[in-house]
């Protein structure tokens, strides 16, 4: 059986000297493994042996042997090793911290992460977010063809699939409804950029995919198709998804990100001050450093008159119904009028007794 390496196990590699040259050329490395050997190595690109190939893309675990067409019993043996167990806590670790800032209510919100060239893991269906256990997870193809697990997969995995299909540097992703976020989606209007410095550095320009039933293949083709230039997507009346190439936190903190730049520009402009905005050139230097992160962004690159747009954020608009237009004014009911009248002089008359 092959070795299965962890974090932990290549931080006590480092700490007896060693490198990655030292670990099996077989060996399944977890992800946090694998970045953290990639971050040591950057140097040394002369590393031997598959289990140290740091060019590969960090959307996965160095897997080569597990696959979608491996057989039930391997599949199964891997989706219960300590090392998957580890993603599986870390999941539910997300989804509680999803449900305590009220991200998600009743069972909605999913989580998965990729976990080999065509396997992922993902969350159960019609489970809260706050309550779930590991031995709850599932591991899925990237069709969606549910391969492990004994609760059955959540409904919406196609869209996750499909990003990490569309975008390989997706590793992580995570939906949830955060109410500030999702009342830009329900009105149709993006964020306005150009405001927060941690909102252009770690998520950037946040597009709306156009609305369609959640779990269809529509609905994940239409977010899929933005995710090659954004990490942080808006669904039409339905709430947010966003991907990350490191970890489900990672993924997660966008979340938070953009939920609290949302709720803070609403509350900002309820102050009756014109909101001040970055300059364009302040906001290049932040994009820089989005570029040195590996983030990407399509403002990377643009002209300083390019950036900064904000034509679709109207702060303190409200809408109301129009009135019905008449073509004709309302004429009065002769019948109402004589019975008012007649009313009217009954009551005056017994006044004046």
């Amino acid at each position: 059986m092959k070795q299965i390496i962890s974090a932990r196990d290549v931080e006590a590699l480092f700490e007896k000297g060693g490198s990655g040259r030292d670990l099996p050329s077989d060996a399944i490395l977890t992800p946090s493994a694998r970045d953290l050997l990639r971050s040591q190595d950057t140097g040394n690109r002369s590393v031997a042996g598959p289990a140290s190939e740091l060019t590969q893309p960090a959307a996965k675990v160095a897997t080569q042997n597990v696959s979608a067409l491996s057989s039930s019993a391997e599949l199964e043996s891997f989706f219960n090793t300590a090392e998957i167990h580890d993603l599986k806590e870390q999941i539910c670790d997300v989804g509680r911290r999803m449900w305590q800032r009220a991200y998600v209510d009743g069972n909605g919100g999913n989580i998965a992460i990729r976990v080999a060239d065509d396997l992922a893991l993902c969350t159960p269906t019609l489970v809260s977010k706050g309550c779930m256990k590991p031995e709850e997870m599932c591991l899925v193809d990237l069709e969606g063809n549910q391969k492990a697990g004994v609760k059955k997969r959540t409904s919406e995995i196609l869209m996750h699939l499909q990003i990490m299909k569309a975008q390989p540097r997706a590793k992580a992703t995570a939906h949830c409804h955060p109410p500030h976020a999702t009342a830009y989606a329900v009105a149709g209007v993006e964020p306005p950029t150009c405001m927060i410095p941690e909102i252009e550095v770690f998520v950037g320009k946040v597009p709306i995919a156009p609305y369609r039933t959640p779990g269809t293949p529509e609905m994940g083709k239409l977010v899929a198709e933005l995710a090659d230039q954004h990490n942080t997507i808006l669904m039409g009346n339905h709430g947010a998804v966003s991907w990350s190439h490191l970890t489900v936190e990672d993924a997660y903190f966008k979340m938070e990100i953009l939920e609290a730049y949302c709720r803070t520009v609403w509350v900002a402009s309820q102050l009756g001050a014109p909101l001040k905005t970055m300059s364009p050139d302040q906001l290049q230097d932040l994009l820089k450093i989005k570029q040195n992160l590996g983030i990407p962004d399509p403002r990377i690159g643009l002209k300083e008159c390019e950036l900064c747009h904000n034509d679709e954020w109207r702060p303190g608009v409200s809408c109301a119904a129009p009135l019905k237009a008449t073509s004709t004014a309302t004429k009065p009911n002769a019948d109402a009028e004589s019975i008012v009248k007649a009313v009217t002089d009954q009551i005056m008359a017994k006044l004046n007794v």
